[in-house]
């Protein structure tokens, strides 16, 4: 049986904890969440696990990354079952600040990190201000941990990029590993958000999935060029009853636009079903058999 988690509230308490786990020898590795987990969580604590003795969780639902007339209230906030999963997931501690604790200025004066370009494409351009907020926390979480390792879901693909830029620029001594998505059985992307979907929805939603593997199977065959499928895959979103805000093919690296001569690309898409907004990836390599995120 896996020992209790611990907690913490505060800063000063999270850093005592991590010296108390550091002084014992052990290494450590931090997955950050904004709460009401799921198995793609569980994977993620898990393979941290793996990776490190002591293992952080923090659950902090940041307002600094939701925009106006969006979900901030409506976010699910399950504690207790989160408590439950970590602890049979093997995390060590569970660190969840207030608002006050990690921006005790106030949010109107809180300091930001942006991270230029890569947070203004795609869900940046449809949430603005949102990456800006997403590298302020995390930057503010990685500085109270200082783990060696943290763990990101690799279905937030321009989220995992902008963070691993932010690392590399501040030059934050920690390592920063992906993680595939977790998918249910019809291939839908696990996600919080999932629970917003009515049955109905639910029952469609795996074409965003479908989508894109016929995308990615396009563009490893050599089929087609970056606009023609995106077209379709468009098409296809709009058919299954979807609103969506892109359906794209970047490069991986940076997300830019594809040249002739790049293979390393991802499609991305993000599309409203109801009130749920979804959004998922499949890497590919043109001339190869395609890597669903």
């Amino acid at each position: 049986m896996s020992a209790p988690v611990r907690t913490a509230r505060t800063v000063a308490e999270v850093r005592a904890a991590v010296a108390e786990a550091r002084r014992a020898g052990h290494r450590i590795a931090f997955v950050p969440t904004m709460g009401n987990l799921h198995a793609g969580h569980r994977a993620l604590v898990e393979r941290a696990r793996e990776l490190a003795r002591f293992v952080v969780v923090s659950i902090f639902v940041n307002p600094l990354q939701f925009g106006v007339g969006e979900d901030l209230d409506a976010y699910p906030r399950t504690p207790e079952a989160d408590q439950r999963l970590l602890q049979a997931a093997g995390a060590a501690l569970v660190w969840s600040p207030g608002t006050a604790d990690l921006y005790p200025r106030g949010l109107g004066e809180t300091t930001r990190v942006e991270v230029p370009v890569l947070s203004d494409l795609l869900c940046g351009a449809h949430r603005p201000g949102h990456f800006a907020g997403v590298a302020t926390v995390v930057t503010i979480l990685l500085n109270a941990v200082a783990p060696d390792v943290a763990l990101f879901g690799e279905k937030d693909f321009q989220q995992l990029l902008v963070i691993r830029r932010l690392v590399e620029d501040l030059r934050l001594p920690v390592e920063v590993v992906g993680m595939p998505t977790v998918r249910d059985a019809d291939g839908l992307a696990m996600s919080s958000r999932n629970g917003y979907l009515a049955p109905e929805e639910r029952a469609r939603a795996p074409a965003l999935y479908r989508a894109l593997r016929t995308a990615a199977d396009r563009l490893a065959s050599g089929e087609g060029d970056p606009a023609q499928v995106e077209a379709v895959g468009l098409a296809e979103l709009t058919r299954a009853g979807f609103r969506p805000d892109y359906f794209s093919v970047r490069r991986a690296a940076d997300l830019r636009p594809p040249e002739a001569g790049d293979r390393d690309l991802v499609v991305l898409a993000a599309a409203w079903l109801g009130r749920a907004r979804l959004i998922d990836n499949a890497r590919v390599e043109r001339g190869a058999a395609p890597t669903l995120g």
